[in-house]
């Protein structure tokens, strides 16, 4: 895996200097600087790992790649949410045709949307494996090396999550054994040119890495955009959910809740833009500072309603007319999209923004005539919705209405309980989900997860040609595994290419 073995040892060092440089983001080959230099001390260790962290969410062309709607992991999250059927936009654009909305660019491998994926997971894995190879040689407190293991161990175990599903067949509780093909598993530096390894053993080392990282119990952090003992908890939630593994998503979807360190939105706040990692129920988030703005490569570039590019401009992002049509009308959700914008109720910075039909308000800027905003990685009410959905699917009937009515009572505050049962409460629990969680990255996992068909024709305000007409996906066709990317497979011989 060559190709993809990238190494922070070079950006180590530079993180330590004053500059506040972009440059830092160039990797090198790992014989090009000694890890005993880079890994000094915990202070080039952390800036490492700070490296890390801003690698994922900066457009950077570090992986051979430069798409200006890919700001770094948060790009990718609004990918796998236009390969669904809840956003959409008018016309054949970015997301739309040229790779994710018409479901190409994951299976054409010269395409630019596989290229991108692959590596820049891999690239974070490549960074982390560093880290965690060489913290254990650091002459520092046990806390402080605690820490940065623990952090490390989360980013792996994140990075391997969207790889497994993105290129993998879904894992499915049923089967005996998980032994269909997954990705490479580099867990080490030296790691080059590996065979796939199984769905379960990539699933094995996720887990294994979560709760090596729970165990370190690490809960002090300096802000939001760090990973600690909850983010680890809520991804082992989200992982276990993806898994059919319902007892253990509950156990740690409970364990985040009844931390009580991440309550729920008021209902003011939830008007506020997403935008602001300090708001209450924001478990974990990106934070760009003012010098790292990207005027056109941002997540909010893309999506916010009010971010002044040409992208946001001409093609407001819309939801699903039937799936708005499901929020109660005294739900503080169904203010985050307009099916009828004027003026009126949807003023715009200026006259040349677009109105049209179900535009979304749910995310806006941080400050007018920028492109920044924190952007949303994981939050409470996800944990509230795994919570539901894992009793819902034990047979937990009473503990799932309970679960989901807590979260639903904080979003409408004339909600009654569900009194629904069996397929019609995970129905409801599913709808909230998509209302709750739409454009921060869930849609195309929780289809997949679920072995669901994706379907458009349903949707009145779909427009067709905005997605070359790929209007449907059954449920175990081949498309929802992507090809891995021809330099790859060049690459590295043993890999096996997907159907």
């Amino acid at each position: 895996m060559k190709k993809i073995k990238l190494s922070i040892l070079s950006a180590a060092i530079l993180l330590t200097s004053a500059s506040c440089s972009k440059d830092y983001l160039e990797t090198s080959p790992t014989d090009k600087v000694s890890s005993e230099v880079a890994f000094s001390s915990i202070t080039s260790a952390k800036a490492a790992l700070s490296g890390v962290y801003r690698f994922m969410f900066e457009r950077t062309d570090v992986v051979s790649v430069n798409l200006q709607n890919k700001p770094g992991i948060t790009g990718i999250l609004l990918g796998a949410d236009f390969m669904g059927e809840d956003i959409g936009i008018s016309t054949g654009n970015w997301y739309g045709v040229t790779g994710e909305g018409n479901w190409q660019g994951g299976r054409t491998d010269n395409h630019n949307i596989t290229q991108y994926y692959y590596r820049t997971y891999y690239k974070m894995i490549g960074d982390v494996n560093q880290i965690i190879a060489n913290i254990d040689n650091i002459v520092a407190s046990q806390s402080d090396k605690d820490a940065v293991l623990s952090q490390a161990l989360t980013l792996r175990a994140y990075a391997y999550s969207y790889l497994v599903q993105f290129y993998g067949k879904r894992y499915d509780a049923t089967k005996a054994v998980n032994d269909q093909l997954g990705v490479p598993l580099v867990l080490k530096p030296e790691d080059l040119t590996l065979p796939r390894s199984t769905v379960k053993e990539v699933y094995d080392v996720i887990i294994a890495d979560l709760d090596k990282a729970i165990s370190l119990g690490v809960t002090s952090r300096t802000n939001k955009s760090l990973t600690n003992v909850f983010v680890a908890k809520g991804l082992r939630a989200r992982v276990a959910l993806t898994m059919q593994d319902y007892t253990n998503a509950k156990k740690y979807a409970k364990e985040v809740i009844d931390s009580k360190s991440f309550p729920l939105l008021s209902a003011e706040d939830y008007q506020k833009g997403f935008n602001d990692a300090s708001l209450s129920e924001f478990m974990w988030a990106t934070m760009p500072t003012q010098d790292q703005d990207d005027a056109f490569g941002s997540f909010f570039a893309q999506i916010a309603y009010n971010a002044n590019t040409s992208f946001m401009r001409a093609n407001p992002k819309r939801i699903n007319a039937e799936l708005y049509n499901l929020i109660s009308a005294t739900d503080i959700r169904k203010k985050m999209w307009e099916p009828k914008p004027t003026a009126e109720n949807f003023p715009l910075p200026t006259a040349n923004f677009a109105r049209q039909e179900y535009m979304s308000r749910k995310f806006a800027v941080k400050a007018a005539g920028t492109a920044l905003g924190d952007v949303p990685l994981m939050r409470s009410a996800e944990m509230y919705l795994i919570l539901a959905e894992a009793h819902a699917s034990l047979g937990e009937t009473t503990q799932a209405q309970d679960a989901l009515f807590d979260l639903v009572k904080v979003r409408d505050a004339q909600a009654i309980k569900s009194t629904k049962t069996d397929n019609a409460l995970l129905e409801e629990i599913w709808v909230n989900r998509r209302v709750e969680l739409w454009g921060e990255g869930f849609r195309f996992f929780d289809l997949k997860r679920l072995n669901q068909t994706m379907d458009r024709n349903g949707v009145s305000n779909f427009v067709s040609t905005s997605v070359s007409n790929l209007m449907k996906v059954d449920a175990g066709d081949e498309k929802w595994q992507f090809l891995f990317p021809r330099a790859e497979l060049d690459a590295n011989p043993e890999i096996v290419q997907n159907d």
